[in-house]
Protein backbone atom coordinates (compact mmCIF):
# COMPACT_ATOMS: atom_id res chain seq x y z
CA UNK A 1 0.00 0.00 0.00
CA UNK A 2 1.01 3.45 -0.62
CA UNK A 3 1.12 6.96 1.32
CA UNK A 4 -1.18 8.36 -1.62
CA UNK A 5 -4.05 5.30 -0.63
CA UNK A 6 -3.69 6.44 3.31
CA UNK A 7 -4.04 10.01 2.50
CA UNK A 8 -7.03 8.53 0.57
CA UNK A 9 -8.32 6.75 2.97
CA UNK A 10 -8.59 9.04 6.09
CA UNK A 11 -11.57 10.33 7.48
CA UNK A 12 -10.04 13.72 7.11
CA UNK A 13 -7.37 15.20 4.99
CA UNK A 14 -6.98 18.65 6.48
CA UNK A 15 -3.87 19.16 8.75
CA UNK A 16 -3.89 21.03 11.68
CA UNK A 17 -1.11 23.74 11.73
CA UNK A 18 -0.27 26.74 13.45
CA UNK A 19 1.76 29.67 12.42
CA UNK A 20 5.63 30.09 13.89
CA UNK A 21 5.19 32.15 16.93
CA UNK A 22 1.91 30.54 18.24
CA UNK A 23 2.45 30.32 22.66
CA UNK A 24 2.35 26.04 23.84
CA UNK A 25 -0.64 27.13 25.91
CA UNK A 26 -2.48 27.98 22.71
CA UNK A 27 -0.86 25.07 20.92
CA UNK A 28 -2.24 22.98 24.18
CA UNK A 29 -6.02 24.18 23.50
CA UNK A 30 -5.12 23.41 19.71
CA UNK A 31 -4.52 19.81 20.35
CA UNK A 32 -7.17 19.01 22.92
CA UNK A 33 -10.32 20.86 21.19
CA UNK A 34 -9.28 18.56 17.70
CA UNK A 35 -8.32 15.49 19.75
CA UNK A 36 -5.01 15.01 18.38
CA UNK A 37 -1.42 14.26 19.06
CA UNK A 38 0.27 16.64 16.84
CA UNK A 39 0.44 19.57 14.84
CA UNK A 40 2.12 21.31 11.82
CA UNK A 41 4.29 24.66 12.30
CA UNK A 42 3.66 26.36 9.22
CA UNK A 43 3.30 29.60 7.89
CA UNK A 44 0.90 29.11 5.32
CA UNK A 45 -0.21 25.61 5.70
CA UNK A 46 2.08 24.17 3.07
CA UNK A 47 5.89 24.75 4.26
CA UNK A 48 7.04 22.66 6.96
CA UNK A 49 8.66 24.74 9.62
CA UNK A 50 8.06 22.18 12.32
CA UNK A 51 6.33 19.89 14.06
CA UNK A 52 5.22 19.46 17.43
CA UNK A 53 3.70 16.69 19.59
CA UNK A 54 2.21 16.00 22.81
CA UNK A 55 4.90 14.19 23.77
CA UNK A 56 7.19 17.52 22.81
CA UNK A 57 5.31 19.53 25.60
CA UNK A 58 5.02 16.63 28.30
CA UNK A 59 9.00 16.27 28.00
CA UNK A 60 9.51 20.47 28.32
CA UNK A 61 6.84 20.50 31.39
CA UNK A 62 8.90 17.80 33.04
CA UNK A 63 11.97 19.57 32.56
CA UNK A 64 10.94 23.26 33.01
CA UNK A 65 7.50 23.15 34.71
CA UNK A 66 3.99 25.16 33.78
CA UNK A 67 6.34 28.35 33.00
CA UNK A 68 6.95 26.87 29.54
CA UNK A 69 3.38 27.54 28.58
CA UNK A 70 4.01 30.67 27.45
CA UNK A 71 7.58 29.88 25.12
CA UNK A 72 6.51 30.04 21.42
CA UNK A 73 6.03 26.76 19.25
CA UNK A 74 9.66 28.18 18.01
CA UNK A 75 11.27 27.39 21.15
CA UNK A 76 9.77 23.28 21.40
CA UNK A 77 9.29 22.37 17.81
CA UNK A 78 11.32 19.88 15.65
CA UNK A 79 12.59 22.05 12.93
CA UNK A 80 14.57 19.07 11.32
CA UNK A 81 11.07 17.39 9.81
CA UNK A 82 11.43 13.58 8.06
CA UNK A 83 8.57 13.68 5.72
CA UNK A 84 7.13 10.57 3.09
CA UNK A 85 6.77 11.07 -0.52
CA UNK A 86 3.14 10.09 -1.85
CA UNK A 87 4.41 7.19 -3.90
CA UNK A 88 6.38 5.59 -0.24
CA UNK A 89 5.27 2.03 0.60
CA UNK A 90 3.47 1.87 4.06
CA UNK A 91 6.22 -0.63 4.94
CA UNK A 92 8.97 2.19 4.18
CA UNK A 93 6.92 4.85 6.66
CA UNK A 94 6.72 2.58 8.91
CA UNK A 95 10.07 1.41 9.53
CA UNK A 96 11.32 5.16 9.31
CA UNK A 97 8.56 6.34 11.81
CA UNK A 98 9.70 3.32 14.55
CA UNK A 99 13.23 3.81 14.03
CA UNK A 100 13.25 7.69 14.24
CA UNK A 101 10.65 6.89 17.13
CA UNK A 102 8.02 9.39 15.77
CA UNK A 103 4.41 9.03 15.23
CA UNK A 104 3.44 11.73 12.68
CA UNK A 105 5.13 12.33 9.43
CA UNK A 106 4.75 15.37 6.64
CA UNK A 107 3.34 14.12 3.73
CA UNK A 108 5.47 16.03 1.12
CA UNK A 109 5.50 16.57 -2.78
CA UNK A 110 9.13 18.97 -2.94
CA UNK A 111 8.38 21.28 0.07
CA UNK A 112 5.15 21.33 -0.06
CA UNK A 113 2.55 19.38 2.45
CA UNK A 114 0.06 17.24 1.00
CA UNK A 115 -1.25 15.89 4.35
CA UNK A 116 -0.11 13.88 7.78
CA UNK A 117 -0.17 10.08 8.45
CA UNK A 118 0.41 9.26 12.21
CA UNK A 119 1.67 5.66 12.86
CA UNK A 120 -2.06 4.69 13.43
CA UNK A 121 -2.86 5.20 10.51
CA UNK A 122 -0.40 3.06 8.76
CA UNK A 123 -0.65 0.34 11.05
CA UNK A 124 -4.64 0.55 10.24
CA UNK A 125 -4.00 0.25 6.54
CA UNK A 126 -1.52 -2.36 6.33
CA UNK A 127 -3.33 -4.58 8.71
CA UNK A 128 -6.47 -3.85 6.59
CA UNK A 129 -4.51 -4.94 3.40
CA UNK A 130 -2.85 -8.26 5.44
CA UNK A 131 -6.68 -8.89 5.79
CA UNK A 132 -7.67 -8.59 1.98
CA UNK A 133 -4.30 -10.93 1.53
CA UNK A 134 -5.66 -13.33 4.04
CA UNK A 135 -9.33 -13.60 2.42
CA UNK A 136 -7.63 -13.88 -0.95
CA UNK A 137 -5.53 -16.88 0.25
CA UNK A 138 -8.42 -18.27 2.19
CA UNK A 139 -10.70 -18.17 -1.21
CA UNK A 140 -7.59 -19.89 -3.49
CA UNK A 141 -7.64 -23.24 -0.60
CA UNK A 142 -11.25 -23.04 -0.41
CA UNK A 143 -11.68 -22.69 -3.77
CA UNK A 144 -13.76 -19.93 -3.84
Amino acid sequence: MLVSQILRNKETQSVVTVAPGTPLSEVVKVLSENRIGALVVSSDGKKVAGILSERDIVRELGKRGAGCLSDTVDDVMTRNVYGCKPDDSADLVLQTMTMKRFRHIPVMEGDQMLGLISIGDVVAARMSELELEKDALTGMIMGY
